[in-house]
């Protein structure tokens, strides 16, 4: 596959990966679709991995990628698209700054569990630093009263969260590889190609 190719289709799959992120961290704010609880929601809801780090940083390696398939500064000729796919390698480098941070965040958030009312207006994580986890004995689920099915929630859009994050950190990855072949070595489409695939 050529390199212009390659990177779009690269682009084409982290700009999805980073809009689910995003969306996924905004519904985090609003704990189980509720507005009554934005403000009981834990510090890895505030650091906003999903919003900065596997949004923001992997929409801007996106559209790099995207556009790095189309046609170069100079043309078909000259240094055809390798201005592009040098600026795409440096994004991509953002990005998968990105998506380590989203990670971390998410794991992280996975492993302490979510804030909740545990009974008479007590807030607390109720799984955080206990010594079996609470993601295997759905069991102890029922300790967090309210928000009404927090826990569900948390797990599910923090797993999300990770998921697209290792998703997103693999294909920054290629496209750093990718970028920096298309720099050392070209595109290899033929000139008519590139016109069409200009955007």
């Amino acid at each position: 596959m050529c390199t212009g190719k390659c990177a779009r289709c690269i682009g084409l799959v982290l700009l999805p990966l980073s809009i689910i992120c995003i969306i996924a961290n905004v519904l985090l704010i609003f704990p189980s679709a509720e507005k009554e609880w934005t403000d009981h929601i834990t510090l890895q809801v505030w650091l906003m991995g999903g919003l900065v780090g596997g949004g923001l940083m992997v929409l801007c390696p996106a559209c790099s990628a995207v556009r790095a398939g189309g046609k170069g500064c100079c043309g078909a000729g000259c240094c055809g698209n390798r201005c592009r796919m040098l600026r795409s390698v440096f994004s991509s480098l953002f990005g998968t700054l990105g998506a380590l941070y989203c990670l971390t965040v998410s794991s992280t958030a996975l492993a302490n569990g979510p804030l909740c009312d545990v009974g008479g207006g007590d807030w607390q994580q109720p799984f955080l630093n206990t010594n079996h986890s609470y993601l295997t004995n759905q069991t102890l689920w029922a300790i967090c009263q309210n928000p009404p099915n927090i826990v569900v929630w948390n797990v599910s859009l923090f797993s999300i969260l990770l998921i697209a994050s290792v998703i997103e950190l693999v294909f920054c990855g290629l496209q750093v590889v990718n970028g920096c072949i298309g720099v050392f070595c070209g595109d290899c489409r033929k000139k008519s190609r590139r016109d069409d695939d200009d955007l």
